[in-house]
Order: C-alpha cells, then structure tokens, then sequence
C-alpha cells in the first residue's frame, strides 16, 4: 500500500505574511502517524494548535485563514499546496506569527524546504477519498465548482478577467495531478493582484506585506513586474495551485476529478463542506505502492 509520509529533519524559514506584513518564522517538523497536518501558534501560551479541516476555515477573503477558538493563522493555500504536491501526510507548522510567510508568492519556496528536510515514508497506509458521485457548488455570480468520479486525480480550472493582461494569457488549465507535473508545471505561478485594489484592501489590513517581490502585480496596462510573467498562463497556474491546497484541506489526497470556472478560496471550501456532508457520494480507500492511479516520487529530493 502506499505509505503515509512526513519530513526527515526539521527545518525552518522566516518571511513576511502578505496580508498582515508581520514577519516571522515558520518551523516545520516530523510527525507521527495519523497525526494530520497541524498548524501550532507557538508565540502563545499556551500553544494553540489548529489541525486542518474544511471546519477550521474560517475566512476566505483573498487567503484561506484557520481559527481556532479566536486564534488565526492566514494564508496556509501555498504551503498546504506544496504538501500535497509531496504527499506530505503528517506534519507540525510552527509559527510564531498569524500569517504563513508569503515568500515569493508561489509554492516553490515550500517546495524547496521540503526538498532540504527531506521526505520519508511511515509505516501506515496513505487514505484517500474517492469521489462517488458528483458534487457541485454554485455562486449567483456564475462561478462554480464540482468534483466527478475519475480514476486518478485531475484538475481543471478556468478563469475570467476583464483585463488586458489577461488577453494574452491563455485562461483554462487541465492537468493530470503527479508530484512530477505539480513541480514542474504549477508550483512557481505566482499570485497576483491588481494595483487599483491597493488602497481599499489595506484600508482593511489587507496586503500590507505585498510587493513587487511576492506577487504579480498589475495595473491598468499591464504586468508591473520587470521580469514578467513566469508562464504565459501564469495566472490561471496560480489559481490552480490554489485550488490544490485548499482541497488538501480535506486531510487525505482526492482521488476523482475537480474542475472550476471563477472559483475562489470560498468555493472550494464551500465545495469541501458539501462532499463531506453527502456521504453517498465519497468513501476512504488506500491504494496499492504500484498502484497507476495517484503516484509520488519515490525520491523527491532529486525532482527538478
């Protein structure tokens, strides 16, 4: 069966939260077994610990944000989406802020930390949750977002901008999910905002940490960024990326089919608190270490 996994060593990094512009350091660590992903606020005595769940999110503006008991701890998506591109299944994230450092807006930052700790394999059987039937979530907006049976893990995702940046930028991504592709394909897109939304967002404390060096930034001509675009389709990678870690919030890789047009943090939560509560249309399975439907790489310290 496949195993669940978990870092070697312990390894830390400091950085600025993108919304709140607290600085900070992270510490990620081992954990046991079933233990699950569990983000500590270690600045606090005593220490709140928050384990990840569709239940602990409690804000969805522009980040996904945890509380627990009053106690928050934003912008997890990027982090989480790098552990699920590993199959990283128990975990300790020991913060000594509110806000998870932004780093360079991606997750390949993340990705690197993981790399230099170092991954290894537990003596317990990796679950899953495997879609049965299909579960769909709408907004009056028009946005949607929907899982359906399929026997491996893909994603689908398009987005829809009335900016001329995004004329030349291709605006719907599909991919077959391996930690292969997730590396190579969406873990250094960017997020992005735009700059006439500047002022009103930090009048609500909000992107106080932001900058040039953690996110694509635009204005009403273009990409404001001197390097540019990382990918042509960098935004809708993004979103993707997104969409990957808050769907780990469900504790478990998904085995079926995820696809969304104009979905957002809120959505994709929405759609996680909707499958769970039809519990016809899902079922925990493990699979076995040959298995051709979801694969990790045996070593990821060597992946590009």
């Amino acid at each position: 069966m496949l195993k669940q996994r978990t870092i070697k060593n312990p390894i830390r990094a400091r950085g600025v939260g993108l919304h709140t512009g607290h600085h900070g350091l992270m510490t990620m660590s081992p954990a046991p077994v079933n233990t699950g992903i569990v983000f500590r606020r270690v600045d606090l005595d005593p220490v709140v610990s928050i384990p990840v769940s569709p239940e602990v999110v409690t804000e969805t503006v522009l980040c996904t944000t945890l509380s627990k008991d009053g106690i928050k701890i934003s912008t997890v998506e990027h982090l989480m989406s790098a552990l699920a591109g590993f199959g990283i299944d128990n975990l300790y994230i020991d913060l000594d802020s509110d806000e998870v450092p932004i780093m360079d807006g991606s997750a390949s930052h993340f990705i690197f930390l993981l790399q230099s700790a170092g991954i290894v394999d537990q003596e317990a059987s990796k679950r899953f949750i495997r879609i049965i039937h299909p579960v769909r979530v709408e907004t009056d907006q028009g946005a949607w977002a929907q899982f359906e049976p399929y026997d491996g893990f893909r994603l689908s995702f398009s987005i829809d901008f009335d900016h001329p940046a995004f004329e030349d930028t291709a605006n719907h991504l599909a991919i077959e999910f391996s930690a292969t592709t997730y590396l190579k394909e969406i873990s250094r897109a960017r997020t992005f905002g735009f700059m006439k939304d500047v002022e009103a967002l930090r009048k609500q404390n909000l992107a106080l940490g932001g900058s040039l060096d953690n996110a694509i930034v635009l204005d009403e001509d273009g990409v404001m960024n001197p390097e540019g675009l990382r990918n042509a389709d960098e935004f809708v990678r993004h979103k993707v990326l997104d969409a990957v870690g808050d769907l780990y919030m469900v504790g478990s890789g998904i085995i079926g089919a995820f696809s969304a047009y104009k979905s957002g943090h809120a959505l994709n939560n929405r759609l996680l608190r909707c499958l769970l509560a039809q519990s016809e249309s899902w079922e925990y399975t493990v699979l076995p270490e040959n298995n051709t439907t979801i694969s990790y790489a045996e070593n990821p310290n060597n992946l590009p």
